[in-house]
């Protein structure tokens, strides 16, 4: 697909690193599959990778982290 942020790219399946960030708690995911353009570096996630980085992120802040380093894991 065309990128929607350069509109020069194309996306191309990878793999990323993401970072989340909230109320004080940041976790940092390596080794998200997604699709990455191959221009910018943009990266579109799937819905379903979506919620599952923010459902670990709310687990961590329930958990009182601060700072998260993880290797990404399907369900």
């Amino acid at each position: 697909m065309k990128c929607v942020i350069c509109k020069h790219g194309e996306t191309e399946p990878g793999k990323a690193t993401v970072t989340l960030d909230r109320d004080g708690v940041t976790v940092v995911f390596r080794d998200v599959p997604g699709d990455i353009c191959d221009n910018c570096g943009e990266k579109y996630l799937s819905a379903e990778t979506t919620d599952r980085l923010l459902r670990v992120l709310e687990e961590a802040a329930r958990s009182g982290v601060e700072l998260d380093i993880r290797h990404y894991t399907a369900a």
